[in-house]
């Protein structure tokens, strides 16, 4: 089943400076077993490429952990250019936006979850997976998320559905594996995740796939399978076997379904038992309705809302075991039964691990359990949730070192975690192969530097360049972008609470030079490749905290040094030591890089790099054409929408819970001030798709979110 593909790089540049020395050091590294190693990559010295180098030399599966979903976005599509025949995926969380389930004892509230699914993302993380099962030759550039819970993969692989041309497969049999999966039926629509029944031919659109399988029988046998267009039902390839994944990660038959039932039955009574004995009668009560419901939801459609919080059940894990994650899909002599190969010769997981921007990805997958487990713990003590919701977690720091055998930490600055593995030892890559050298750095006072950073933006806007400025607070870059905007400069600002799509937009939008100044706090530090930007200043450099600590100033620092003409400029009354450290740093890197330009005869430049339009760009372009299809199919009713908001908002003033109330408020004045997507439609000359109900390929009723009961 699984494809013996061979990693090919493909690219015009070769390795120069000291990347061939780092590549042969980490390959000759892995070869020889050793468990952790560290690459010090200074910014800009092609870190990625080194990477990319590394995994075609090895040939071996690699998993590379970034810390945020914008630089994880980066590094796929720089993968994906590096390695256009090898399966290159993409895996992060699923939600837009995420407000997990929680109680807060103080104010008795109690916080449903919710939660905005893209489907896109769904996708991309089914492709990882399945691809890991199908090919060696894969690349999974992931956020933190691969530490969480995920379902069996012996489960997941087991229930693969398995089809060739010729083959003898009962229809009804068929339509019910299909079902088993979490496939669902529709007689429309054809879309991810559902099959459409046509006399004796079954489309079925996969759930980690952009094209949808048309099988065709006589009577009992495969007559022919095709690849379609799913929208247009046009045949793309004749196939001659196709193997159909399931549509989620968590699959169960329905035996261990019955099994998982009574666990839960079980843990639900003695629990309420000991609740009422410690006196809590409500909590006691409530865990049973709670429970009951979930019980009779799984019984009779086979899943019920929260259905992770019982995942320890449906997995058959024992109490306090870790959850399957996606590290566990990476071959293995033990669990990959449908695989062979990618094992070393003692039975141990073959694949490399590369965990990029190490200083802060590391610290983030440590914090990951004690969070989650703070917050369940006040659901189980209070009746919400049964202990063993304890056990839909993300690992915990240990158990992920034991999963992983051998890893690559990346990052301009490593933390004392990388040293101290790798035991002081580490690769080196200093030189940048453009020349380059890191910016020389000038201390100014602080008084005034409002003026003076705005200044300074002039100069650097006049030359057609771009600049970064970092601020302490989310308050203080919004009031600066504001004022700079007052004094005629075009600026924007960055920072946490702008949604992640939108700030892949914003620095395509910097580089391109829709505006020439980009204010933010802490998201301008790491990974963040802008050529354009030869211009840094950190306001209050002086300030103590962990944005002014020594890693993070060098990695500021680093923002300037892919442009020829860059300089930084740190506003601190007061050299503190974090200052001088970074300082101390820059330098010593800078007189080696000095060095090697003049000895080699190398003059520097600026790196010239595309502008790509990334993952992001084709996940925002499918959501905008999502909701204009949604939009122009049938007339949306305004007056309807408005009338309902209006009665909620209402309702919720009566309750005196007036932060929902203002919330309604808002969204009824968003509604209000959109434009009519129908009107502008026909104002720029396109059309309106009308179209009995009933017609396929077309949505006839427009979804509504519902209440939550």
């Amino acid at each position: 089943m699984k494809e013996k593909n061979e990693f090919r790089l493909v690219s015009e540049n070769i390795p120069r400076g000291d990347q061939p020395e780092a590549i042969n050091q980490l390959v000759d590294g892995i070869e020889s077993g050793k468990k952790y190693q560290t690459l010090l990559g200074a910014t800009g010295t092609g870190k990625t490429f080194t990477m990319a180098q590394t995994i075609a030399r090895l040939n071996k599966p690699a998993l590379v952990i970034s810390h945020n979903k914008t630089l994880a976005a980066q590094l796929y599509e720089e993968f994906k250019e590096l390695f256009p025949d090898n399966a290159v995926s993409y895996f992060v969380s699923y939600y837009d936006y995420y407000q997990p389930e929680a109680y807060i004892p103080q104010r008795d509230i109690y916080i449903e979850k919710d939660a905005s699914r893209n489907d896109d993302l769904d996708r991309l993380r089914l492709a990882a997976t399945t691809n890991l099962i199908t090919r060696n030759d894969v690349i999974i550039v992931a956020s933190v998320s691969c530490i969480y819970g995920l379902g069996s993969p012996d489960a997941y692989k087991k229930s693969v559905i398995t089809l060739s041309v010729g083959q003898f497969i009962n229809r009804r049999d068929l339509l019910s594996a299909l079902s088993d999966l979490q496939y669902e039926r529709t007689d429309i629509e054809l879309v991810r995740g559902k099959y459409r029944v046509r006399g004796d031919v079954i489309e079925v659109y996969p759930a980690s796939e952009e094209f949808a399988y048309r099988i065709e029988l006589f009577g009992d046998e495969i007559e022919g399978i095709q690849f379609i267009n799913p929208l247009t039902g046009e045949i793309l390839a004749d196939e001659t076997s196709v193997y159909i994944f399931p549509a989620v990660h968590y699959v169960l038959p329905e035996n261990q379904l019955i099994d998982s039932i009574d666990g839960i039955r079980d843990e639900m009574v003695k629990r309420a038992g000991q609740l009422r004995t410690e006196g809590k009668l409500l909590e006691a009560q409530r865990l049973t309705a709670r429970t009951q419901y979930d019980l009779e939801m799984m019984q009779e459609v086979g899943y019920c809302s929260g259905v992770e919080n019982y995942s320890r059940h449906l997995d058959g894990r024992p109490a306090g075991s870790k959850p399957y994650t996606l590290l566990d899909y990476f071959p293995d002599a033990i669990t990959d039964q449908l695989n062979a190969g990618n094992t070393n010769q003692n039975g141990e997981k073959d694949w490399v691990v590369f965990v990029d921007e190490s200083h802060v990805t590391l610290p983030q997958i440590r914090a990951m359990y004690n969070g989650d487990q703070a917050r369940k713990r006040v659901l189980v003590d209070h009746g919400f949730r049964l202990p063993s919701a304890m056990d839909n977690r993300p690992l915990k720091f240990d158990e992920v070192e034991n999963v992983w055998q051998q890893v690559i930490f990346v990052s301009a600055t490593p933390g004392p975690y990388e040293l101290e593995e790798c035991q002081g030892e580490i690769v080196e890559q200093i030189i940048r192969p453009t020349g380059l050298v890191d910016p020389p750095i000038e201390v100014r006072p602080a008084t005034g530097q409002v003026n003076d950073v705005i200044e300074e933006a002039q100069k650097c806007i006049k030359k057609g360049q771009r600049a970064l400025i970092t601020a302490l607070t989310k308050r203080l870059s919004e009031d600066l972008a504001s004022f700079m905007a007052d004094q005629g400069i075009r600026c924007r600002y960055l920072h946490s609470e702008i949604d992640t799509l939108d700030r892949i937009q914003i620095l395509r939008e910097l580089r391109e030079g829709e505006f020439d100044v980009l204010i933010g706090v802490n998201l301008l530090r790491e990974g963040l490749d802008l050529p354009e930007v030869a211009f840094v200043a950190i306001l209050d450099s002086d300030k103590a905290g962990f944005l002014r600590s020594t890693t993070s100033m060098i990695q500021q620092i680093g923002r300037a040094a892919r442009n020829v003409d860059s300089y930084v400029v740190l506003y601190a009354d007061s050299i503190t030591p974090a200052m001088q450290e970074a300082m101390d740093e820059t330098n010593r890197r800078r007189e080696i890089q000095l060095k090697y330009n003049q000895d080699h005869g190398i003059t520097p430049k600026t790196i010239k790099k595309a502008i790509r339009t990334g993952i992001e760009s084709e996940l925002r372009a499918r959501k905008i054409a999502r909701e204009a299809l949604n939009t122009t199919e049938q007339e949306y009713d305004r007056t309807e929408r408005i009338h309902e908001l209006d009665e909620q908002m209402l309702e919720a003033a009566k309750l005196l819970e007036f932060e929902k109330a203002a919330m309604l408020r808002d969204r009824i004045k968003e509604i209000k001030a959109a434009p009519d997507m129908g009107k502008l439609i026909e104002k720029s000359g396109g059309q309106r798709k009308t179209q009995k109900p009933g017609t396929p390929g077309t949505k006839v009723i427009k979804k509504r979110k519902k209440k939550s009961s």
